[in-house]
């Protein structure tokens, strides 16, 4: 599993290492209306969920985990998504093929360099949600993602790799379906009230 997760990161690739924290932005306007002024302040979208009721104590402890990877993988996910955009908008001013090339390969290193250390402590049940989050930042799946930046050949394998395992990399995320809890907790971390 560890070497599947360094091997995702490897090629998805990246050029800065941001830990960036979502900012709410809230916008405020006074407009004079017949000598009063009126305060209007524009807030972000809030989602509230109904509370969560469990069937027994395993439930529960499942609930619990899985929250715990999520806000473990959630910060590579988001990551991860960054990086591609960042990616594709430098390798599109590079025409040369060598040029790309010689790109990769550095990144590569970067990549090792940089997530390889962490990477080897995540689990499998997190190298298989990270896998899910990465499909919803991008809207695209790892396999995908993978096999635009090296080739399918290459893609093929790492996917074969990731079965060895356990995982998929053409897993598709459903917000609406089997993930819909993952999403639930996204969505929660994201608004800050988890």
């Amino acid at each position: 599993m560890q070497k599947l997760l360094s091997i995702i990161l490897l090629y998805i690739l990246c050029i800065f290492y941001t830990q960036a924290q979502e900012r709410r932005i809230i916008r405020y306007t006074f407009e004079v209306v017949k000598g009063d002024t009126l305060f209007n302040a524009y807030l972000p979208e809030a989602i509230i969920f109904p509370p969560l009721y469990f069937k027994n104590e395993k439930e529960r402890l499942e609930y619990t985990k899985l929250v715990r990877d999520v806000k473990i993988t959630l910060p590579y996910a988001k990551q991860v998504a960054q990086n591609i955009i960042e990616t594709y908008e430098f390798m599109e001013t590079l025409h040369d093929k060598k040029a790309k090339q010689k790109h990769l390969e550095q990144t590569q290193k970067f990549i090792m360099d940089s997530y390889k250390p962490r990477m080897k402590k995540l689990t499998k049940n997190q190298g298989k949600i990270l896998v899910k989050l990465i499909d919803r930042q991008t809207n695209s799946s790892a396999y995908d993602i993978i096999k635009s930046l090296t080739g399918g050949f290459k893609a093929t394998v790492y996917n074969t790799f990731a079965g060895v395992f356990g995982n998929n990399l053409k897993t598709q995320y459903e917000p609406n379906g089997k993930d819909k809890m993952i999403e639930r907790i996204v969505i929660e971390i994201e608004q800050g009230t988890l």
